[in-house]
């Protein structure tokens, strides 16, 4: 079963970071047409479990809110997926992507149903992105990220610096209507997923890098 897991696809670089843009885009435009697709396509706990709706958890990935929503997130998607994309190829990143972005929704759907969230609906590519992230740090772990473009921070410290806020964030409910439970799912998947297809220890990574 280990060898399954962590067979190796054959390496190829299609550039699939631009297609998943371009869909989010193309949604987000159907949603200024017909509004009512975000009711469709967002995860919602009655929809999926009350409506039988159960394509929601992949597809929440792909509807925003508004304009500033789906611009930062398809930044953050070009700068960071594009990257991890190029190193692991496009079979691993697509993989990597939406198994943690689907994990990520069926999470938030166990967490919004136990905690009687059910008029939440949640939307967006974040917990996504946000493994992307994470993916990122690992395999560049001495790369900066400048913060206004002026603030160089290395990518480990980043990962650290928004898991705590997003923990800190939740807990006391500031920044709400930001879906935070989905961005740390999306960083303790994509953590998972290194360990358990990749057979690496990220904390291992970031310790040699910097030891």
């Amino acid at each position: 079963m280990a060898s399954i897991i962590r067979r190796p696809f054959n390496y190829t670089f299609k550039k699939a970071t631009f297609a998943i843009i371009l869909i989010n885009v193309a949604i987000y435009l159907l949603e200024k047409i017909f509004p009512e697709i975000m009711f469709y396509l967002s995860l919602n706990v009655r929809n999926v479990l009350g409506y039988g709706m159960y394509w929601e958890p992949f597809t929440y990935m792909f509807v925003h809110g508004n304009f500033q929503h789906i611009l930062f997130n398809m930044i953050a998607l070009f700068f960071f997926g594009l990257s991890v994309e190029r190193a692991l190829g496009t079979k691993e990143f697509l993989l990597m992507y939406f198994v943690c972005g689907i994990l990520g929704g069926l999470f938030s759907l166990c967490f919004y149903f136990l905690t009687g969230l059910f008029g939440v609906y949640l939307m967006g590519a974040s917990g996504a992105v946000y493994s992307m992230l994470l993916a990122y740090a690992v395999i560049f772990p001495r790369n900066k990220i400048w913060i206004w473009g002026i603030i160089p921070v290395p990518a480990p410290i980043l990962v650290l610096a928004y898991a705590i806020i997003e923990i800190i964030s939740e807990v006391t409910g500031f920044r709400s209507g930001i879906a935070h439970t989905v961005h740390l799912a999306g960083f303790a998947f994509a953590w998972m997923y290194f360990v358990i297809r990749m057979g690496i220890n990220p904390a291992k990574i970031w310790k040699d890098a910097y030891r």
